[in-house]
């Protein structure tokens, strides 16, 4: 069974060929720029690569050219479209109307399209990248939408409900919705299967750290909260993003630097943060080297990111009433291994130690336990793989719905 999954944004349009019968992704790329040139980047299992500019004016022209790269020249991996299953689409706010994975319908689209208020920059971008593979594929080819905010559906009131008036709860839903769900999700499930043990008898602290960052306390299988709240800017802070900041400063700041709502956001999204501070790069890598020259600005950025992740990790572990495992991913959780060892040795009150030599060598895609055989808590470090998720639960969807039509019959 191959299942292509789809991860389109405003201007470009992911995607990954992954085959089900051993997971080995068969080819992925990008189609960037769209409506604004267009770009091309594709490989293939083989060691294949290629990247050429070309026209794109539309998702539906860019899931064209994904369709031509897939199936001729030189990174093709298989002769016809109709060798694939299913598509997932990865969408990133189903607000508090879809709490799983669900088969693409009218309705769904629709609903993802009502949602649109909660991610005006994501929601649309989705139903384009929806509408482009079904133009393209025709409706016969089932669909599934993978919602970036439902693993965080099992959160209780008391950690989603936001302390303002409840009418605006009851009129809007605002309220705290988390997001890196599916790699949440991933890690987690991976953890607890490196730990032989059952993900309903663990408490675990989940720690995606990119260039956009959340944490989660997860216990028994079931998040009970997470670090981003209505929109991925809520947290600690990130490479451009602010995370949470004191509503009275934004305010202080609008009327001292009469900055409208749209200005207000692109200020804490996308000028704030390790950038926002240091002055020079939203980057981990360009930070470490500017701080390795003296830089204090780029040093004082690492430091308040670190503090914060303790700080997040230390209510967590007040929220579970305990943590059996910490887990590390994302780009920075994955390869920063000084970023692991300042958080982990700075956490000494819960027993943790590791293996600084080991801490070292697990970066650029190794999976292990880097913490100590005495340490009380478990520290792992586990490359994420939201695509596999997205195709897994496309792949359970398209054989429940098979089942059901066999059953029919």
């Amino acid at each position: 069974m191959k299942i292509l999954v789809i991860n389109a944004g405003s201007s470009s349009m992911k995607y990954q060929l992954i085959s089900m019968t051993n997971e080995v992704v068969l080819a992925k790329g990008i189609c960037e720029r769209i409506g604004l040139g267009g770009k091309v980047t594709a490989s293939n299992h083989l060691g294949c690569k290629v990247s050429y500019d070309i026209t794109l004016n539309t998702h539906t022209e860019a899931f064209k050219e994904v369709e031509r790269v897939l199936t001729s020249g030189e990174c093709k991996v298989i002769d016809d479209m109709k060798e694939i299953v299913a598509v997932g689409h990865r969408v990133v706010q189903g607000g508090s109307v879809f709490n799983a994975s669900v088969l693409i319908t009218d309705e769904v689209i629709d609903a993802i399209g009502e949602l649109s208020d909660l991610a005006p920059l994501h929601n649309p971008a989705h139903i384009q990248g929806i509408r482009a593979c079904r133009n393209v594929l025709g409706n016969e080819v089932p669909g599934v939408v993978v919602f970036d905010n439902a693993f965080h559906s099992t959160m209780p009131p008391e950690a989603y409900m936001f302390a303002i008036p409840y009418e605006y709860y009851e009129k809007y839903k605002l309220r705290k919705y988390g997001f890196h769900g599916t790699s949440h999700r991933f890690v987690s499930q991976r953890c607890a299967k490196l730990m032989d043990k059952d993900i309903e008898t663990l408490k675990l602290i989940t720690c995606h750290l990119g260039n956009g960052c959340s944490i989660s306390a997860i216990k028994n299988g079931k998040v009970i909260d997470t670090s981003m709240g209505l929109t991925p800017l809520d947290g600690f802070m990130m490479g451009t993003r602010s995370g949470g900041i004191d509503p009275s400063a934004v305010l202080y700041l609008q009327e001292k630097e009469g900055w409208t709502p749209e200005e207000t956001d692109t200020i804490l999204n996308k000028k704030s943060g390790m950038f926002g501070i240091s002055g020079i790069s939203s980057d981990d890598g360009d930070l470490i080297a500017a701080m390795n020259t003296g830089n204090k600005r780029a040093a004082l950025a690492r430091s308040m990111q670190r503090y914060q992740i303790r700080k997040f990790i230390g209510s967590y572990v007040a929220a579970l009433n305990g943590v059996d495992a910490i887990v590390f991913t994302g780009g920075i959780g994955e390869n920063t291994f000084d970023l692991r060892s300042h958080v982990c040795n700075n956490l000494s009150y819960l027993g943790i130690k590791i293996d600084e030599e080991l801490n070292k060598e697990l970066i650029k895609g190794k999976e292990g336990e880097l913490s100590l055989p005495e340490s009380k808590v478990k520290v792992y470090v586990i490359p994420t793989n939201e695509e596999l998720v997205i195709a897994r639960d496309t792949k359970e969807i398209v054989e429940m719905l098979r089942a059901s039509v066999k059953n029919d019959h």
